[in-house]
């Protein structure tokens, strides 16, 4: 058995031994299983935003495409983190004091009830994208480190086993604990890759000189349009806002006080790990220059000793889990609490409903395995999903900040314009003269707004937000 996967499998069995150390405590009600009792610390709010964040887009796609516009690749990162700050200093302790366990639930209080059922929909089809994702990812990580024992479809298939069964198991406690096991190695892996490398490749200024533009490809925003990375921090700023796996991970929080120091750490914790791997993909275009741009990271890493790539491996993977284990938690939530207790079963118990969330995250995990293997395409439609969060960020924080220019059916509409858009956004190509989807997104759910105010008269209760409910 190879050294990478002996410590690829000493990683899995940590997760699984965390997930059942925990089962106890999850097993006492959904409070405790969806939430965490709401008893998550700083340290473990910080490191599950951090695991939630650092996916594989943040490792191996910002290596991906350092491996054509340098550098400054690692701002896809740099936006995630952004955003997580925003959310701690403005979003995060808010969400922990008003009790606000969804999105959704928050529309149905100010709004109206189609408000809260548009919202789950929409919410939930973006959580799948995601998930769908963090399968095509694991497969892809798995088959191009270790070929011998994985091809595409066995490594989506044991990353499966893996995310579900964690997620299964332990609810948001596993996944807090997994995570701070997880952004450990990804730090450990990542890092050590990057001393390793880039002395493999003669040191940074052998490096700088086999570039045809060192100007360009190692400044950190010389390679992007800065219209682009301002795209980038504003979809990151609507997910971490209102993505229900965000909103989780608030609501896990002991209080409003470890909310934000939680997001802000997570915040931290996130900026650096984008620009580490996209120097990684500069090193790979250096020693590799022939290769496809996604076997950037996978080709720096195989060429290290096997204990470095066995460590890396299991980072890049790991990457994965967090984000994975977190997204799975967070479409069960929305499915369960916002459709299933809210509109089928609303007097059901609390130790059926924890049956019912496992249920739910279960089916929800295997049809998400279905779409991953049979609609590949959607890694290209992941920033367009993402970008479906900007109807409810903006309902959101014109609720807490400008209530006077919402009305009743401002969050329905506000929402349906969002899906429409993104169709509208596939189709119609004159559209793509905006460097981003979310431009378009951010444009039509606040002209929707604006438009539902001239006609709707029907004002949003006058909530004392300070104060909650």
């Amino acid at each position: 058995m190879s050294i990478q996967l002996v410590i690829v499998c000493v990683y899995i069995a940590m997760l699984f031994a965390i997930s059942f150390w925990v089962k106890r405590r999850a097993d006492k009600g959904s409070v405790e299983y969806l939430f965490a009792g709401h008893q998550l610390g700083y340290i473990l709010v910080g490191v599950s935003v951090t695991g939630l964040a650092v996916g594989a887009a943040s490792t191996v796609g910002v290596a991906e495409q350092a491996f054509s516009v340098g550098v400054a690749a690692g701002w896809y990162n740099g936006a995630w983190a952004i955003g997580a700050v925003f959310m701690g200093l403005i979003v995060a302790g808010k969400i922990r004091k008003w009790k606000v366990s969804t999105i959704p639930e928050f529309f149905e209080r100010y709004y109206d009830t189609k408000g809260r059922i548009i919202a789950a929909l929409g919410l939930v089809i973006v959580m799948c994208c995601i998930a769908s994702l963090q399968y095509l990812a694991g497969g892809a990580i798995l088959s191009a480190l270790l070929p011998d024992i994985f091809v595409m479809r066995t490594g989506m298939f044991v990353s499966a086993i893996v995310f579900i069964g964690i997620t299964l198991i332990g609810g948001l406690w596993s996944s807090g604990l997994s995570n701070l096991v997880s952004v450990i190695l990804i730090y450990v892996g990542v890092i050590y890759s990057c001393i390793v490398s880039i002395g493999n490749a003669g040191g940074m200024e052998v490096i700088a000189s086999k570039l045809s533009d060192p100007g360009k490809m190692l400044s950190p925003i010389g390679g992007l349009p800065m219209a682009v990375i301002v795209g980038w921090i504003m979809v990151m700023l609507n997910q971490c806002v209102t993505a229900q796996g965000m909103v989780q991970i608030a609501c896990g929080a002991k209080d409003e006080k470890t909310a934000r120091k939680g997001f802000i750490l997570g915040g931290l914790l996130i900026f650096p790990v984008g620009f580490l791997c996209s120097i990684l993909g500069i090193v790979a275009l250096v020693q590799f220059p022939d290769i496809t741009a996604t076997m950037a990271m996978p080709k720096v890493v195989m060429g290290l000793n096997p204990f470095a790539s066995g460590v890396t491996l299991a980072a890049m993977w790991a990457a994965d889990v967090s984000t994975a284990c977190t997204i799975l938690l967070a479409a069960g939530t929305l499915f369960s609490q916002d459709i299933y207790k809210r509109f089928i079963n609303p007097k059901i118990s609390d130790e059926k409903f924890v049956k019912i969330n496992r249920m739910v995250i279960f089916i929800i995990g295997l049809v998400t395995l279905w779409f991953a293997f049979n609609a590949v395409g959607i890694v290209r439609t992941m920033t367009a999903g993402l970008s479906l969060t900007a109807p409810f960020t903006c309902v959101f924080l014109l609720t807490v900040f400008a209530p006077s220019i919402c009305r009743k059916s401002s969050a329905f509409w506000a929402t349906l314009a969002g899906l429409a858009g993104i169709v509208v956004w596939n189709y119609v190509q004159e559209l793509h003269v905006l460097s981003h989807v979310i431009y378009f997104e951010m444009t039509i759910s606040l002209a929707t707004i604006f438009i539902v105010s001239i006609f709707d008269k029907r004002r949003i209760k006058a909530a004392d937000m300070e104060e909650g409910e």
